[in-house]
Parts: structure tokens; C-alpha cells; sequence
């Protein structure tokens, strides 16, 4: 029996599908994470730039955006064990370069800009109160690493009972191994996995109601 075969007979990878109302969550596509000398590498600027058209999709149809940076104080005092096990996230700094959403993607007015000094976007922000006031019960996901920041917003996005989508060429890691590991797994456990292109097409032919003001 294949590894395949196991889920199957365990029924993993079931599809949640679509709900009313997506928003769109970035995870951490910051100038840091696109520059291999510091947090980038492996297909993480390939899915920088297949989240253009994404997000200009949910640009275009008024519906709710997001984005998370990495931020730590100047002086390091929010600096925890995460800190420990990979001290240059401190260098994620307000005013840093690095921890500045890169300018493809930069936030327009309005947009949330959710600052995070844990791998979770969900952990100690504001991100769920903030969707759920808006109606929010789908969230689709891009952003980097998919081993990291994604599987863990992918996980706590779940635990809050909205609907994970991964859009899979709009996520990257470092290293392939990684990446195309833990897409499998979270497409078995926590998220359907669809395509930009194929997100697009889903929500092109749903109606949808306006987003909460």
C-alpha cells in the first residue's frame, strides 16, 4: 500500500471548498525572504511574482487583503525562542529594509498590514478579530515559507474555522524538499490546494457580497 493509498483509506484530503467571503492573506513577502543572503532562496521570488495577478484580482473585486511582516523592537526585547533558533530575524526591524513588503506587492491604503513576531499570522494580532468582522470565512494564502509562516497561519487559519486555500505556485520556501513536502501535507490535514489561476477562475463565477466596511 502506497503512502497515497493510506490517506485515501483515512479519508485525508478532503475539499472544504470555497464560503461567502475570501480575503486574501500574504505571509511575509518581504525583501528579506527574496534575498538569499539573508532569508530567501530556493522558488520564493517565482511566487512573488505569480501573486501579482492574484492580488490584483482581489484588488479588483474589492475583497478584503492582507499582508504580515516579520517586526521586532530596535532593542530586541520581543525577541523569543524563535529569535534563538534563527537570531537574524531580529534584524526585522520596523524601519529595516528587509522587513519591508517587497514593491510588487506593496500595500495600498486601506489594506491590512498585520505585524507578527511568531511564525502564525493569527498568533497575538489582531488578523482574526479583524476578518471576522468582516465577514471573512475563506482565507487564501501566499507568501513564504511554506515550511514555516504559511503552515503555521494555514493551521491557526483552520483552528479559527475559516477555510484554508494555499494557493500552491504563490507560496515558496528555500528549499524545494520542504515545500513540496508540507504542500502535500497541508493539502491532506489543513487546506485545499488550488492554482492562482485557478482561484481566480473559482471566485470569477461566484457572486459575492460586498465586504464588511
Amino acid at each position: 500500500m502506497t503512502s497515497d493509498d493510506i490517506y485515501a483509506r483515512q479519508q485525508f484530503g478532503q475539499k472544504t471548498g470555497f464560503g461567502r467571503m475570501p480575503a486574501l492573506l500574504i505571509v511575509d513577502f518581504v525583501n528579506g525572504f527574496t534575498d538569499p543572503d539573508i532569508f530567501g532562496g530556493g522558488n520564493i521570488l517565482n511566487a512573488v511574482e505569480a501573486t501579482v495577478p492574484l492580488l490584483a484580482f482581489f484588488r479588483g473585486r474589492r475583497l478584503p487583503v492582507a499582508f504580515t511582516r516579520i517586526v521586532y523592537a530596535d532593542d530586541g526585547s520581543n525577541a523569543g525562542v524563535w529569535c534563538q533558533k534563527a537570531p537574524r530575524l531580529r534584524e526585522l526591524t520596523e524601519a529595516a529594509d528587509a522587513s519591508q513588503v517587497v514593491k510588487e506587492l506593496a500595500p495600498r491604503a486601506g489594506e491590512m498590514v498585520i505585524r507578527k513576531t511568531q511564525a502564525s499570522a493569527f498568533f497575538g494580532t489582531d488578523l482574526c478579530g479583524t476578518l471576522i468582522s468582516k465577514g471573512v470565512d475563506t482565507i487564501v494564502v501566499a507568501g513564504c515559507t511554506t515550511s514555516g509562516c504559511v503552515r503555521a497561519s494555514v493551521i491557526d487559519a483552520m483552528s479559527w474555522n475559516f477555510r484554508p486555500i494555499v494557493a500552491m505556485d504563490c507560496v515558496g520556501d528555500r528549499a524545494i524538499g520542504p515545500h513540496e513536502a508540507n504542500l502535500f501535507d497541508m493539502g491532506q490535514k489543513y487546506a485545499d490546494l488550488l492554482t492562482a489561476g485557478d482561484v481566480i477562475a473559482t471566485l470569477d463565477r461566484q457572486v459575492l457580497p460586498a465586504p464588511a466596511k
